[in-house]
């Protein structure tokens, strides 16, 4: 992966169509770069009321239910470690993507969160995820303890 995209779900679905051309006229799309996309959806609204598909420029996507919270709420959905777990496996099987799209809702918390993590595991700065915005402090934790928890087993 050369980048990674944090965008709000409005922005991913431009980003998206940025891809489309009509048949036989490959050159009009304004982006070419292969990507994935993790897709954070909320629960309380069982998501958005569509979901990404893979296509010829979108290499995978892996669509995750959970809400913004840090701690267990009545009603909403935590970030799990199954949920870690599953986006360090797309990153690792996605790794060929030249961008790793993320988004969420607003793109600011739970998404932010997810990518500010991928820029560091893939060897980056991610200083300005924290810098900018409000990463959610779950889902970040969660993730770096899982990784670590990987690293310790000598499973990556």
């Amino acid at each position: 992966m050369k980048r990674v995209l944090l965008r709000s779900v409005f922005d991913a679905f431009e980003y998206v169509m940025d891809h489309y051309y009509p048949f036989g006229l490959e050159d009009l799309a304004q982006r070419k770069d292969s990507y994935a996309v993790i897709s954070i959806q909320d629960t309380h609204t069982e998501g958005f009321g569509f979901e990404f598909t893979e296509s010829k420029s979108c290499q995978g996507v892996l669509t995750l239910y959970f809400d913004d919270v840090i701690r267990p709420v009545e009603g909403l959905s935590c970030f799990s470690e199954a949920d870690a777990e599953e986006i360090l496996d797309f990153v690792e099987a996605h790794r060929s993507a030249e961008t790793l799209l993320v988004h969420c809702y607003a793109g600011e918390s739970r998404s932010r969160a997810v990518a500010a993590f991928v820029v560091k595991l893939l060897g980056g700065d991610n200083a300005e995820y924290f810098r900018t915005g409000h990463p959610n402090e779950l889902v970040y934790s969660t993730l770096e303890a899982v990784w670590e928890r990987r690293r310790a087993a000598g499973t990556v």
